[in-house]
Formats: C-alpha cells, sequence, structure tokens
C-alpha cells in the first residue's frame, strides 16, 4: 500500500515538475515569477472594488445592474477577442498587450474614487475592466498551455493556476489597510504599478521562441 502511494506521489507530483524543469532549465524559474504577477495588478486590488463602490453612494441595485449587464457580456467579449488575436499574431505580442491592458484598466478605478458617484462613469470602469480581464485570461490561458507536456497536462496546468492567483489574493488581504492610510486613489494606482514586472516579462518571455509558439504552430494544433 505505502509502495503504491510513493509511486503515485512521484508520478503525480514530482514527475510534472521535473519535467518542467527539463524542459526550459533556468527559464522555468522566470517562467513562474511571471505567472505569479500576470494578474498580480488586478486580483490585488479585486477586493477592495466592492467597498469603493459602496462607499461612493451607488445603490446595491446599481452594482449588481451594471455588473451583471455590462460586466459578463465584456468578460465574453474579451475571451472571444483574446482567442482570436492570439490565433492571429501569437501568443507572445498578446501577453504583453494583456499584461498592459490589466495594469491600465485599474486606473479607471483610481478615477472613478476622484470623480465620485457618477454612473456613466462606474459603467465604463466595469466594462473596461471586465473586457480586460476576459482578454488576458484567454490569452493566458493559451500562454499556459503550451507550456504544458502531453503527459503531465491536468497537473501541470493546475499549478500554474494556483500559482497565477495565490500572490495577487495575498495581497489583496492588506486593501483595506492601504485605503485607511492612503485613500481609494493613491491605493489603486499602487495595485496599478504592480503590474509593471508582468509587462517587463513578458517582453522577454514574448522574444524567446522557445516559450511562446508562432501564429502558423498554433493554427496547425
Amino acid at each position: 500500500m505505502l509502495r503504491r502511494l510513493g509511486a503515485w506521489s512521484i508520478g503525480a507530483l514530482v514527475c510534472p515538475f521535473t519535467d518542467f524543469f527539463s524542459r526550459y532549465g533556468v527559464k522555468a524559474l522566470w517562467i513562474l515569477v511571471f505567472i505569479a504577477v500576470f494578474r498580480i495588478s488586478d486580483l490585488a486590488m479585486a477586493s477592495m472594488a466592492n467597498p469603493l463602490y459602496i462607499d461612493l453612494g451607488f445603490s446595491l441595485a446599481e452594482i449588481a445592474n451594471v455588473t451583471n449587464i455590462f460586466g459578463i457580456a465584456m468578460s465574453i467579449t474579451g475571451g472571444i477577442l483574446g482567442g482570436l488575436l492570439v490565433a492571429r499574431y501569437g501568443i507572445g505580442p498578446l501577453l504583453i498587450f494583456g499584461a498592459g491592458l490589466v495594469m491600465i484598466t485599474n486606473l479607471l478605478f483610481a478615477l472613478l474614487a476622484l470623480v465620485g458617484s457618477q454612473l456613466p462613469m462606474l459603467v465604463i470602469t466595469i466594462i473596461g475592466d471586465n473586457l480586460a480581464n476576459g482578454l488576458a485570461s484567454a490569452v493566458f490561458i493559451a500562454f499556459l498551455s503550451s507550456l504544458t507536456s502531453r503527459a503531465y497536462t491536468a497537473t501541470q496546468y493546475a499549478l500554474f493556476s494556483s500559482l497565477m492567483t495565490l500572490p495577487g489574493k495575498f495581497l489583496s488581504g492588506f486593501g483595506g489597510l492601504v485605503v485607511t492610510a492612503q485613500g481609494y486613489p493613491s491605493f489603486f494606482v499602487i495595485a496599478t504599478l504592480l503590474g509593471v514586472p508582468a509587462i517587463v516579462l513578458a517582453i522577454w518571455i514574448s522574444r524567446d521562441k522557445e516559450l511562446v509558439p508562432p501564429p502558423s504552430l498554433l493554427e496547425q494544433a
């Protein structure tokens, strides 16, 4: 029984790691860092979005209506657009574009905090945020899928996905403290700046043909 458990643990947990590092070597460490920071600016500020809406004076009905009507639609639209753009231009350029778009749209929340309870600005903020998240998520899914090997696809993808959300969600727990000390506008600007490392690493990765397949190979796949 113990021998079977040990063999299963090695096959299910150890081998996916060794396979990944054997294929990418030292680059694997930087890839993991990139995965960890790609969505960090967006995830770090997410916990303070609803408190911002409420503190500005928007009603729960207004928040729900705008989120359900525009948020969901823009998330789907962003996902479809991201998939189409990846097929046309490849993963590399879209990683840079997606990381930049997620970072920049966080500034909409800072602007909303400055202008106050303006319903049109709330709509613009939610549209921009969800469109950027949908597009970036589609691009990143394509990138993560390209990193996995056929032998360990499920395990490696699950590990990558967990790593992607962990740092941002950890930092989001401190959002209330930052807002109390600095205010909403400063908080969202700080969250935006957290996305700079993702753009830098995206530029590096996009230039490495070993890490990002060209559009022709994506079409064949």
